[in-house]
């Protein structure tokens, strides 16, 4: 590019700078700005810098010039404060719906939003993370493709797969492709999970978007307009344990007192409770009866206790001595 028409980049380039360079706790003086522009081939004098600076602050950059002994000019706040951007960064990292690959590109544009010395906070607080992460790079690919297809109104087309003992990917069905009317994506249980209107067995399934491939748009009108008129996400995630599905039934649980803020924070502060005696309450929840649920029951111990229906008690007795079994000879 001609010397010239570089020239005219000489305040994007100053605005870089700051960005990159910056921050309250590091300061540049205006010969630090010209020797930098002279390395990107950019004359400047001492006054035009002042001027540009102006500019800069007129057109609503918080730049301030700071004096005393240490004179000079800093980007003194941006569009993210670091506390924020902390806080971005251990949600990309904690995602498992979002593979390490993806983690690290996501981080590296979150650092950009900083100075490089405050990257480097953000840089150390990821090298102290260890989480398990999924491992389709198409999840970007997949949620782009369902949004398109909620947007047009269509269907969507995939193939889902699930771990095989080897640890390889094993396709469902055979490799059959299922086809859905895709409404919703939601985060639950620190997984991406598509709602979805299943015409063939009429009822809302959800999906793991990760374990999602070869996903495109069918060119068949979406369905299920009618049970998702009224369709409360909260709800539907609080019921499906770990979103596995089951039955869903209204369970009677009869809980210690000391209990109740585990129920509300599991089941919302909607949930009907009473008490029952000085030391226990009553929940009633709506709830998708699984070996997951079971399986939460058992983990508060004798702390709570299945009242009704009678028929779910028997289960999940039934699911007690199943497994106690396998420790009878221990």
């Amino acid at each position: 590019m001609p010397k010239t028409e570089k020239q005219k980049l000489k305040l994007l380039y100053i605005l870089k700078f700051f960005m990159e360079k910056t921050d309250e706790n590091h300061l540049v003086s205006v010969k630090e700005i010209i020797d930098y522009l002279s390395l990107n081939e950019i004359a400047a004098e001492r006054k035009s810098i002042y001027t540009d600076i102006d500019l800069l602050m007129d057109y609503g950059f918080d730049i301030l010039k700071a004096r005393g002994r240490s004179t000079g000019y800093c980007m003194a706040s941006r569009q993210f404060e670091l506390a924020e951007l902390k806080l971005l960064v251990d949600a990309v990292q904690s995602s498992k719906f979002i593979t390490t690959k993806k983690s690290r590109e996501l981080i590296g544009k979150l650092e950009t939003l900083c100075s490089k010395y405050e990257a480097r906070q953000l840089h150390r607080q990821v090298e102290v993370t260890n989480r398990t992460k999924a491992v389709n790079e198409n999840i970007y690919y997949n949620v782009d493709m369902i949004y398109n297809a909620i947007a047009a109104n269509v269907k969507v087309k995939f193939q889902y797969f699930e771990w095989s003992v080897g640890k390889e990917m094993q396709l469902r069905r055979g490799g059959a492709f299922y086809e859905v009317s895709p409404w919703l994506l939601t985060w639950d249980d620190e997984n991406y999970y598509l709602i979805a209107y299943d015409d063939k067995s009429s009822i809302i399934k959800h999906y793991r978007v990760d374990k999602m491939i070869k996903i495109s748009l069918s060119g068949e009108v979406r369905e299920g307009k009618k049970e998702f008129e009224n369709f409360d996400i909260a709800a539907y995630s609080r019921k499906m344990f770990g979103m596995f599905a089951g039955e869903e039934e209204t369970v009677l649980l009869c809980c210690d007192r000391a209990l109740t803020g585990v129920i509300i924070d599991r089941f919302g502060k909607e949930v009907p409770l009473r008490p029952k005696d000085g030391e226990h309450i009553l929940a009633r929840i709506n709830v998708a009866v699984s070996r997951q649920f079971f399986g939460w029951v058992a983990g508060l111990g004798a702390a709570v206790e299945i009242e009704g229906p009678e028929r779910i008690r028997a289960e999940y007795a039934e699911y007690l001595k199943t497994i106690l079994k396998r420790y009878e000879n221990a």
